[in-house]
């Protein structure tokens, strides 16, 4: 198991640099860098002429590099990461790439990790309940809740909720995980609850989706299940209909499921960047868009190469969960 875990490991690393390219290529496509950023800003705000902005960008422009050839300017970030972990500097945030993701990066993963287990838990619950009681009015509920949860868009659901909130409801305190008089307040059951009241629209749209297809395919795959002949043969020695179920279905229908774990945790990211956009809470979201628009490149790739890292090392958990579910793969392994 070991070595299966160091081989994945090892071969990520070339999937992870050919990745980087491709992302900072696509990032550099578009015309334009942050000096231009740097002189629209003069122009409107400073009342600047357009030969003083453009002196000023040029200067700007050849201070951090970004004159050089996009090969260079790639081999410069890239080498930066491999030997000092230096990600950058963000020239919008005015700081280390680092320190913008170690700000904004814990609080997205912590909301897509709990959307990920109330996806899971529900999903597959509703999931069993649905394929236990086939064609009955609870199925038809239950797979008209996963139809809505599969086809209706996220963002579009963002937009419902703030609209409701703040023209049906006139909350206003939106756009951040805290209330003002909460902001550096020690954690309390206070403080924790107005974090909730803040974060559950986030956490009901992203959970609505993953619950959706976790409920889907747990019910489609537990009724393939439910026909096999091992299953009829346990009815056959006098198991009860829980026993059969729970002891013996249950596990099988789940292997789809424990694959679809090396997608998921991009699949709760982007449904969390998505809401969090309509939100504009300071998670990983709204940096992606805000340094897209101002050419903020090393913050743009440094986060697009997290989330791709994220699908990387999902699918190697995915990986361990069914070798430790399904003794064949532990024998495949092991081999």
């Amino acid at each position: 198991m070991l070595r299966f875990l160091l081989v994945r490991i090892a071969s990520a690393i070339p999937v992870l640099l050919i990745l980087s390219v491709v992302t900072f290529a696509i990032i550099q496509a578009p015309p334009g860098d942050y000096s231009d950023y740097i002189r629209s800003q003069l122009i409107n705000q400073s009342g600047a002429s357009y030969a003083q902005a453009e002196a000023q960008a040029q200067a700007y422009r050849v201070e951090h590099g970004l004159d050089q050839p996009m090969v260079i300017q790639y081999f410069n970030w890239i080498g930066g990461i491999v030997t000092r972990g230096d990600f950058g500097y963000s020239m919008y945030y005015n700081k280390p790439v680092a320190d913008v993701v170690g700000e904004r990066l814990p609080r997205t993963l912590l909301l897509a990790l709990v959307c990920h287990l109330f996806a899971s838990v529900l999903g597959i619950t509703f999931g069993i309940w649905a394929a236990t009681r086939q064609y009955s009015w609870i199925d038809s509920l239950l797979s008209g809740i996963s139809f809505l949860g599969m086809t209706v868009p996220r963002f579009l659901m963002a937009l419902i909720i703030v609209y409701l909130l703040v023209f049906q409801f006139n909350i206003s305190e939106i756009g951040s995980f805290f209330s003002p008089q909460y902001g550096g307040a020690p954690w309390s059951w206070a403080k924790f609850v107005d974090l909730v009241s803040h974060v559950w629209p986030v956490v009901a749209i992203a959970t609505f989706g993953g619950l959706a297809y976790n409920m889907r395919v747990m019910r489609g795959n537990l009724l393939d299940t439910l026909n096999a002949q091992y299953v009829e043969t346990a009815k056959a020695k006098g198991l009860t209909g829980s026993a059969v179920v729970m002891r013996h279905a249950v596990p099988n229908a789940l292997h789809p499921l424990v694959m679809y774990q090396g997608v998921v945790l991009p699949y709760m990211l982007t449904g969390e960047i998505e809401t969090a956009i309509i939100f504009a809470l300071p998670t990983v979201g709204p940096a992606i868009v805000g340094s897209m628009a101002v050419g903020d490149v090393y913050v743009t790739a440094t986060f697009m190469m997290v989330l791709s890292a994220t699908l990387i090392v999902g699918n190697i958990i995915a990986d361990m969960l069914l070798a430790l579910l399904d003794p064949r793969v532990r024998q495949s392994v092991g081999a």
